[in-house]
């Protein structure tokens, strides 16, 4: 391990004794807003107060795992129990998963596959976030190993991952959460920008939406007796190893710049970077009904807000939520 990451974790110790010594002294922020919805703690003019009777804060960071979304890769294990899931556009017109895990820890995720530039930026919203990735461009490392994220590649963290049978190589590499979180860190560690909350006013009625990258694609339909939007990838219905439909409870598409990064795969495709910070439109899936939303991401270091064309928040449904990370038109 090198010395700039042991220096960030040292700094995260000494973060969290702090913090430990301050919430020993004081009730700790709550999260509920004035209009009975529920933010992560980085809406701004927020009372923070906590009672008794609500879960403590955050204890640890958040585990986000790049999953292999080829067809090869699929049926995925593991990913029903993140809370967001990201589509991040890769070579070839292909996509790839960006798992994010806060409240629930499972028991394999997987398969595991490499990370991308763009993926640093997309963490930056998180505090020393765990990033579970089974490698990258060479040129990439360094960037990795500058970023504020504790990267996990095989090899990091003993037994952390194994094998499965019954696929080929590189389609096979899973992760034990366990290995790399003593415990999920809980809802607080998720600093997205995003409010759940009541339905807005509005929106019109949707019950299946279908999104297009030049080499894959994506169908939400909207299932009435679970409240929960159907995935489907490629015409097929999204399972994953236990036969469990994907079924987030809301869905977003996020229209962003995508530019060319410097790096390529091993058949000289470049590398897609998916710009996340910055301003840009949207549609927010929820409930059988789609609203136009505008985003804002102000820096890296924000999350992200999703507002109605009025300007007023967007909340989410409660339950996981899908951002497919789209080119804008």
């Amino acid at each position: 391990m090198n010395e700039g990451r042991r220096a960030r974790r040292r700094r995260v110790a000494t973060t969290a004794a702090l913090l430990a010594a301050v919430t020993a002294l004081s009730l700790t922020a709550g999260c509920d807003s004035p209009d009975g919805g529920r933010d992560d703690g980085r809406a701004p003019d927020q009372e923070q107060r906590r009672s008794p009777e609500q879960p403590p804060p955050a204890t640890g960071p958040v585990l986000a795992v790049k999953i292999d979304n080829v067809r090869q890769a699929r049926p995925q294990t593991g990913i029903d129990a993140a809370d967001i899931v990201y589509v991040e556009p890769v070579e070839g017109g292909l996509s790839r998963l960006m798992a994010v895990f806060a409240t629930e820890l499972p028991e394999a995720v997987g398969p595991v596959r490499s990370a991308r530039e763009s993926d640093l930026e997309l963490l930056r919203q998180f505090d020393e976030p765990k990033l579970a990735f089974s490698g990258a461009q060479h040129k990439l490392l360094p960037l990795i190993d500058r970023a504020p994220v504790d990267a996990q590649p095989p090899g990091e963290t003993s037994g952390a991952y194994y094998r499965g049978d019954g696929r080929p190589a590189p389609h096979n590499l899973y992760l034990r959460p366990d290995r790399l979180l003593p415990s999920a860190p809980g809802a607080d560690a998720l600093t997205t920008g995003f409010r759940y909350g009541a339905a807005p006013a509005g929106g019109t009625a949707d019950t299946s939406e279908t999104v297009r990258y030049p080499a894959a694609r994506f169908t939400f339909t909207w299932s009435g007796s679970r409240e929960r939007w159907l995935v489907s990838q490629d015409g097929t219905p999204t399972v994953t190893t236990d036969g469990e439909r994907l079924a987030p409870a809301t869905v977003v598409v996020q229209y962003v710049n995508i530019r060319t990064s410097e790096f390529h795969d091993s058949l000289g495709n470049h590398t897609p970077y998916t710009e996340t910070v910055g301003t840009g439109k949207a549609k927010v899936l929820r409930d059988g009904r789609a609203w136009e939303a505008d985003w804002k991401r102000a820096e890296a270091g924000d999350g992200t807000e999703f507002t109605a064309p009025d300007g007023s928040p967007l909340n989410f449904a409660e339950g996981q939520v899908w951002v497919v990370l789209v080119k804008a038109p």
